[in-house]
């Protein structure tokens, strides 16, 4: 089982949770980016369906696999400033 993590941080004058390099919207308070980094941790444990997937790696391969839909990551999300 992978591990992911969303980190809420300061993001366009408001908050944002992020995974890795990638912003979510930019949200007005803390509080209201912090409850949908929760949300959406939450959503990560939910099953989906096998199919087949294709992705680009940062070197710019593409890539063909099977996700397995019982395949969930265990999702976590820091709140920890700084």
């Amino acid at each position: 089982m992978s591990h992911i993590r969303y980190e809420v941080v300061p993001h366009n004058d408001g908050w944002a949770y992020r995974l890795g390099d990638v912003y979510s919207e930019t949200f007005p308070t803390h509080v209201a980016a912090l409850k949908a980094a929760r949300d959406v941790a939450a959503r990560q444990a939910v099953p989906g369906e096998t199919r087949p997937i294709r992705y680009q790696d940062k070197a710019g391969n593409w890539h063909e696999e099977t996700a397995e839909g019982i395949d969930r990551p265990d999702a976590e999300v820091d709140d920890t400033p700084g």
